[in-house]
């Protein structure tokens, strides 16, 4: 059996026409990818009754993906999150980004975002794809030259590995992540309140209402914000908690005890249908977005996505983290490489 097929997608407004790539392990479950935006595109796994479900939400061809405003499997740079004032200075230089968030600020590099791009498919065996990215100096306000290295692999194990590589010519900021949505139900299935969620942190960094972060690391304990041993997304997510007031829900960044070290930082898991994913990242921070602006958003195989219905796991380095000092920093010296892992794990429990 070919472990990797490779089909079309459309064709984009502009004439090009991307590729699904599809990988499948021995375990029968599938992760397909595209050279549009090196997205994900879709996740199946069985669930504990053995129905194979997609657990992540998407789009049935190229198009969707083109006018995707809500970042749907998205390959996210080349800074992820929020900059505020869509300004900084490095090496005592000044960089002006596009303010596309509130007027003033600059949210995952846009407008012209590297999911909006076609890549080059560098790479690819029976259970990888590597899509590679040419960003130019001055791509989207940003200094320096990359070639960014994106690899999805599927193992026995049910990870889906992705893998970030790049080396700048100058000092630069980079901060890659991916933007997929997760519904371990079947990403058709509605709300996601009753997943559980378990998340190695002890602290997150409060923001204003704009979503920047204000500098604070603060403490979890006896707030809405501890997952440490599991809670379901629905059981404080409308708490009276200025931090969930100004999110809508969770959209927020907590600060991982990983230091550095590839491991376990999270999971994610279902009762109704036994799917339990984890999360392995060596990055220092994580976003959980819990979908609180989707609205009637048309997918894939007539699903219609409305708020709630999924939840984001976005590792990362701090939002505005170029404007904190006491956050782990997002630049990359020129002539070193950028190169970090984030992994997702599915299990299955048993009926």
């Amino acid at each position: 059996m070919d472990k990797l097929t490779v089909k079309k997608f459309g064709v984009t407004e502009n004439g090009d026409k991307p590729y699904l790539y599809v990988l499948k392990n021995d375990r029968g479950t599938v992760v397909t990818v595209t050279d549009y935006g090196a997205s994900l595109v879709n996740v199946l796994v069985a669930d504990k009754n053995g129905t194979i479900k997609d657990v992540v939400l998407g789009y049935d061809n190229v198009n969707g993906y083109e006018k995707n405003g809500d970042h749907l499997g998205a390959t996210v740079g080349r800074n992820a999150n929020r900059i505020g004032g869509a300004t900084f200075e490095l090496d005592g230089r000044r960089y002006d980004l596009d303010k596309n968030d509130n007027g003033h600020n600059n949210l995952h590099s846009g407008p012209d975002y590297y999911n909006k791009r076609m890549w080059e498919v560098t790479e690819n065996g029976d259970d990888h794809v590597t899509f590679m990215l040419h960003s130019p100096d001055g791509d989207q306000g940003y200094p320096g030259t990359i070639d960014m290295y994106v690899t999805y692999s599927l193992d026995e194990d049910n990870t889906i590995t992705i893998h970030y590589e790049a080396v700048p010519d100058q000092d630069t900021v980079i901060n890659m992540t991916n933007h997929s949505y997760f519904n371990l139900n079947g990403h058709d299935s509605g709300d996601v309140l009753d997943h559980v969620v378990t998340l190695d942190a002890d602290y997150f960094t409060p923001t204003d209402a704009e979503s920047i972060p204000t500098g604070e690391i603060r403490p979890v304990d006896g707030t809405p914000m501890d997952f440490r041993n599991g809670q379901k997304i629905g059981a404080r997510i409308d708490e009276d908690f200025e931090p969930l007031n100004f999110g809508g829900g969770y959209d927020h960044n907590w600060v991982l005890k990983n230091e550095g070290r590839f491991v376990k930082v999270a999971e994610v898991s279902s009762e109704k249908s036994g799917i339990r994913m984890e999360v392995l990242t060596d990055l220092p921070g994580v976003q959980i977005y819990t979908a609180n602006f989707l609205d009637g958003v048309a997918g894939k195989d007539g699903a219609v996505y409305g708020k709630r219905n999924a939840v984001c796991l976005e590792t990362q380095y701090y939002p505005d983290a170029i404007h904190h000092d006491n956050f782990p920093g997002p630049v990359c010296k020129a002539g070193e490489k950028y190169d970090t892992r984030t992994a997702y794990r599915f299990l299955t429990e048993e009926k």
